[in-house]
């Protein structure tokens, strides 16, 4: 078949509501042509519909807007810009109507409204004479341009260039559609903010959070306080490596940076002319180190204080007992308030320990004037006095789903991000809410398996997980649904240093929350979406863009058949077209490798590969799994205190699936227990020779995670009567410092057992030497082996 053929074959169906099958493959990219074209808006519209037929751009194509209107005159010089850098074509823009007979022209227009639409929806028209788009509001035309965008070529091309004829209807479902930006941690550049804007406005996301403050650093300078650009927007070095890596250690590097004020209007004057709103955020109480470097009389205890060179919470925050305390910030938040002009003010309210306002004389003396119950209630105290100041500049403040404890400021709203519920309750309430849990819409987590990807924070949230992320809780009646504004994804960057590391934690990532936040919940399709991001891709590749290609990565998912005794492998993929091969012996998969077409069994042990394919490329990395076979593999299991709700993995089960933890606790294999022992009973259906059992444990002290300080080993006949083989009670490993994992393995010569009880005792914190004396500390746990 020629290539013509071929891609005729696999050209895209398009019916009504935008169902859409799979695009043309990416190696037949360069033909650029109407008639190939492929549709794949993402987000999907409300409604599309496939017209017959198309529409020819060319030289004499002339951009109309709606008569004396600068403000659709810029928005169609931008749409005009952009098809010259694709087609070579520099079309004219005019301020004029054009006749309904007129050929070649693209309509921009505010004057056929459509009330159901609101602000932000349009209606594109695509015959094969004209192109009208139409909106209520500008913001509606800006966003229904970025729809055209995506019915043009992907790349540069000097091929003919058309729009395919159709029918749009279009309108988002949240309001809030965002992504935020730590750029106190690390500092990026103007060009590169703007930039990022550029990519909230490409997937029609109108909210940009802009995190200015921190501990290791202020970002915005304040014009009446030169200090906090001065002092403290520099810090002496920054933490190499992960946190959890002990001891910590530091690059003595001064590093830091600021924006000065009029680098503020331009990025904020830059957002707009996109209609994306910048929201500021001040942190306050907590996290507010760097501050009280540059002013120390701010805080509980006076200093001095050197800006953090170290990620975490730390216990100097403002006091809340000083008057001048709350001048300072008065003062900061008016200047802010000059500089951004949106609703909302973001004042952070997180992770502000308690410790120093507990002994400060003049918080405890604020709590005794106020009639506080404690320092819960002085946190409280402190946001609602911030908020009256707010609100008498005629803006809301927006917070941290902390703000709810102890008494929730009269109108704030609440950012969610410690999961759903603290949005759940500020909704009851009647409170707007942002919702931002971790487990969905941190960017900062991996993205793919960690031992394949830069280092990251935790965590590990997938494509296909950002894309089944719902917004709104069933829990809430349908009046307090209307208080869920929207959704953004935060990215936080003590582990992101660079610009392009930006980009690689938030692409392709961002599309998937664009379309969550826009597209109707009961038309989100994850196969459709998977399908429509191979065109996605090419547009990033097409803008330069550092865009992660984990979704290439074959993911495999290993179930347990206790019945049976085998594993049966599944290979899953978030990106759609590639084919996958394996191999179960080690070594590296190629195209000529076993191909995967549907899971399979593993009845012995074995070291599976895998990777996906395109025109004999390999797409992504090969992922790796060692399947370990034993006499208690898959066997009936039970654990006498469950695992912490947090690190269950696949239940007890985990501890005899054959598979070994990494020294990340998040991976899936490790069975976490918090301040209580781990003991597990493992039936080997009959008595049995055995004749070694090994456990492996983690130490990440770091994370309070610690070695057991003693494993006693038992075995039983008849699952009554135990006898103790084996106490390993001296494990010199757990008295160091940092991130590994220890296997102990225990030798029972002439031992029959059909029962085989492991105990791993909690250390308690009783290792000082660790710094974690009188805390709860963890156990970890991934795979009890026998022989």
């Amino acid at each position: 078949m020629s290539i013509k053929g071929k891609i005729a074959a696999l050209a895209t169906l398009v019916c009504t509501w935008g169902a859409v099958v799979a695009p043309i493959p990416s190696v037949y990219a360069q033909t650029e042509t109407a008639a190939l074209q492929t549709i794949a808006i993402i987000p999907q519209p409300l409604k599309l519909t496939l017209k017959s037929g198309s529409f020819s751009l060319n030289a004499g194509t002339t951009i109309y807007v709606d008569p004396e209107n600068d403000e659709l005159k810029n928005i169609g010089q931008a749409l005009a810009q952009y098809i010259q850098q694709i087609s070579g074509n520099q079309l004219k823009v005019t301020q004029a109507v054009p006749n309904k007979d007129s050929e070649h022209a693209i309509y921009l227009t505010l004057a056929q409204p459509i009330d159901s639409l609101g602000a932000e929806g349009y209606k594109l028209q695509v015959t094969s004479s004209q192109v009208t788009l139409a909106a209520n509001k500008p913001q509606g035309l800006f966003l229904g341009t970025q729809t055209i965008r995506q019915l043009l070529p992907s790349t540069t091309t000097t091929a003919p260039v058309s729009i395919p004829a159709l029918e749009v209807v279009d309108k988002p479902r949240y309001a809030w559609r965002g992504m935020h930006l730590d750029v106190a941690r690390h500092f990026f550049s103007v060009e590169f903010v703007k930039k990022y804007i550029d990519y909230l406005a490409m997937h029609k996301m109108n909210t940009f959070h802009w995190h200015l403050t921190e501990d290791q650093g202020w970002r915005i300078e304040i014009k009446k306080y030169p200090k906090l650009t001065e002092v403290g927007a520099w810090r002496d070095g920054t933490l190499i490596g992960h946190y959890s890596d002990q001891p910590h250690q530091f690059d003595d590097k001064r590093y830091g940076g600021y924006y000065t004020q009029e680098q503020i209007k331009e990025v904020v004057k830059y957002a707009q002319d996109r209609y994306i709103t910048v929201i500021p955020e001040i942190e306050m109480p907590g996290h507010s180190i760097a501050a009280l470097t540059a002013y120390p009389e701010l805080s509980c205890t006076g200093g001095p204080f050197k800006v953090e060179q170290l990620w975490g919470v730390f216990d100097d925050v403002y006091c809340a007992g000083n008057e001048q305390t709350f001048e300072f910030l008065e003062d900061v938040l008016t200047e802010v308030m000059d500089l951004f002009p949106s609703k909302i003010i973001h004042i952070g309210g997180d992770e502000s320990p308690k410790s120093r306002w507990e002994k400060c004389p003049k918080c405890q003396a604020r709590i005794a004037a106020e009639n506080l119950k404690n320092e819960h209630e002085l946190q409280s105290y402190f946001i609602q006095r911030m908020e009256k100041f707010v609100n008498s500049k005629g803006r809301t403040i927006i917070g941290w789903d902390e703000i709810l404890e102890g008494g929730l400021a009269p109108n704030a709203y609440v950012m969610s991000w410690r999961g759903t519920e603290g949005g759940i309750a500020a909704a009851k309430q009647h409170h707007y809410v942002v919702m931002t849990p971790g487990s969905h819409v941190y960017f900062d987590h991996y993205q793919g398996e960690p031992n394949l990807e830069p280092v990251a924070i935790g965590g590990y949230t997938t494509l296909e997980k950002v894309y089944s992320f719902e917004p709104t809780p069933a829990e809430l009646s349908e009046d307090e649904k209307k208080y869920i504004l929207g959704a953004q994804a935060n990215v936080w960057t003590e582990y992101i240093p660079t610009s392009e590391q930006v980009e690689y934690m938030v692409l392709p990532r961002m599309s998937a929350l664009s379309e969550v936040l826009w597209t109707p919940a009961k038309q989100k399709d994850w196969e459709n979406f998977k399908a429509r991001m191979q065109q996605q891709y090419q547009r990033f590749d097409a803008l330069g863009a550092n865009y992660a290609r984990s979704t290439f990565n074959v993911r495999q998912q290993i179930a347990i058949d206790t019945t049976q005794r085998v594993a049966t492998v599944n290979f899953l993929m978030d990106a759609a077209g590639p084919q996958v091969f394996y191999t179960l012996n080690g070594s590296e998969p190629t195209p000529s490798a076993l191909a995967y077409t549907s899971p399979f069994p593993v009845s012995n042990s074995a070291t599976i590969k895998a990777a996906s394919f395109s025109g004999g490329k390999m797409m992504g990395k090969v992922t790796s799994k060692d399947i370990k076979v034993h006499k208690a593999f898959a066997h009936p299991i039970q654990l006498t205190t469950p695992a912490h709700p947090s690190y269950t993995a696949s239940g007890a089960v985990t501890l005899v699936n054959g598979l070994g933890g990494t020294t990340n606790h998040t991976d899936g294999q490790w069975l976490g227990f918090f301040g209580s022992d781990m003991e597990a009973l493992i039936d080997l259906d009959e008595i049995t020779k055995v004749s070694t059992i090994s456990s492996s444990f983690l130490q990440n002290t770091g994370a309070e995670i610690l070695l057991p300080t003693q494993i006693e080993i038992a075995v039983s006949k008849n699952g009554k009567k135990f006898k103790t083989v084996k106490v390993i009670s001296d494990i010199p490993e757990g008295r160091q410092q940092g991130t590994f994992k220890k296997e102990l393995l225990t030798y029972l010569p002439k031992t029959k057992a059909r029962f085989i009880k492991v105990t791993a005792r909690n250390a308690q914190a009783n290792l000082n030497t660790n710094g974690t004396a009188g805390k709860k500390t963890w156990v970890f746990v991934d795979e009890i082996v026998v022989k």
